[in-house]
């Protein structure tokens, strides 16, 4: 039912016949390895009457199915796409030969070409790739599910296909931001937040440039140096979701597209019990609920960086507070790495790994 044969370019084509297929189904690899393997899975498939979809349309319609049509049935039907990911396929949208590629095109040698030009062409680092393969995938997998697609070539990448290899030019590894905050810093951030005018004085700023939300802007300061909250989990978030008596904040859906319940401390307590929870709606009054979200955190982190800069912190980025609060956990407790996870919302206890030298010297103590 299937002949493979080698194409003059070098090539093989893996031809399949079927009286199940309205004509013969063909497909193009870069090794003969790949064209066996594909076509022993489509022909257990169509034996099982399991014909994917995509043999079905591509031969009934002008049309090919593209990465690009796959991705956005994904984003349109699947109730399970994080807000990660949705921002993954936004940047992907800006590069058209990636959403133009023919599904039936699909292989390992495609999986590994686009991941060559993900770090020769873009030279992104190792985790923007790991990101983009990983959203991909992930939508690949939904459809292979539902039997569009036979196989998910991203799934066979080698392990370590990210990192860069001697013929992909200059190494680039993940840039791990380690950006502290000093006790400094944070009195001249809060400071500025209460618009201390003594203080803007001697910075020869005595008018802030916005007063509009600035107790707004001290809560926000305040919830996530003691919360580690990212910030759009919290402009997010609506007052329903605090509940003062279980010093919890409950996030419906994550960055990671999870639920999470925050713990709050004490001072977190008091900043919200003082900024006062006797209303509905939202928390926070920097989002209406129609404004695009990777709009509105553009936006926030606009005006942080003008507070950065006014606090003598220009260097200073806004998501650098989850970083100091995460930090104060090690530092401040005896929580372990999973209770600090389930607080933080890091999926992967391996991104906590960098904040365990902060716990040295309680390794030192409990030695002989």
């Amino acid at each position: 039912m299937a002949t493979i044969r080698q194409r003059p370019n070098g090539n093989w084509e893996c031809v399949i016949r079927s009286s199940k297929l309205p004509k013969p189904h063909y497909s193009t690899f870069n090794t003969e390895k790949e064209a066996r393997d594909y076509a022993d899975i489509l022909e257990l498939a169509i034996s099982q009457n399991n014909i994917p979809e995509t043999l079905l349309s591509r031969q009934t319609s002008n049309s090919p199915v593209t990465v690009g049509s796959l991705i956005s049935v994904y984003l349109h039907e699947s109730g399970s796409v994080s807000v990660l990911d949705k921002e993954v396929f936004r940047i992907l949208r800006s590069n058209p030969p990636l959403f133009d590629v023919r599904v039936d095109a699909l292989s390992l040698g495609w999986a590994d070409n686009w991941v060559k030009s993900l770090k020769q062409d873009q030279r992104l680092a190792p985790g923007s790739i790991r990101k983009r393969v990983g959203a991909l995938a992930r939508c690949f997998d939904w459809h292979l599910r539902k039997q569009v697609i036979i196989q998910n070539p991203l799934r066979l990448l080698p392990r370590g296909y990210s990192s860069y290899a001697p013929g992909d030019g200059p190494q680039r590894v993940d840039d791990e931001r380690d950006r502290r905050l000093s006790p400094d810093e944070e009195i001249r951030f809060r400071k500025v937040l209460e618009r201390d005018q003594d203080y803007l004085k001697s910075i020869g700023r005595e008018r802030l440039i916005t007063e509009t939300h600035l107790e707004a802007w001290r809560l926000l300061f305040e919830l996530a140096l003691e919360s580690a909250m990212r910030l759009r989990e919290m402009y997010t978030v609506h007052i329903d979701q605090v509940d003062i008596g279980k010093r919890t904040i409950f996030l419906d859906k994550t960055k990671n597209g999870d639920k999470r319940q925050v713990p709050l401390t004490t001072v977190a307590i008091g900043a919200l019990t003082d900024y006062g929870l006797d209303r509905e709606g939202l928390l926070f009054p920097f989002w209406g609920g129609g404004e695009p979200l990777q709009k509105v955190t553009s936006r926030l982190s606009r005006k942080f960086s003008t507070i950065a800069d006014l606090a003598q912190a220009p260097d200073f980025r806004f998501h650098d507070l989850r970083h100091e609060a995460t930090s104060r956990f090690y530092e401040r407790t005896q929580l372990t790495d999973l209770q600090i996870a389930k607080i933080t919302g890091h999926k992967d206890l391996k991104m906590l790994r960098r904040y365990s030298n902060l716990r040295g010297s309680d390794l030192a103590d409990k030695l002989w």
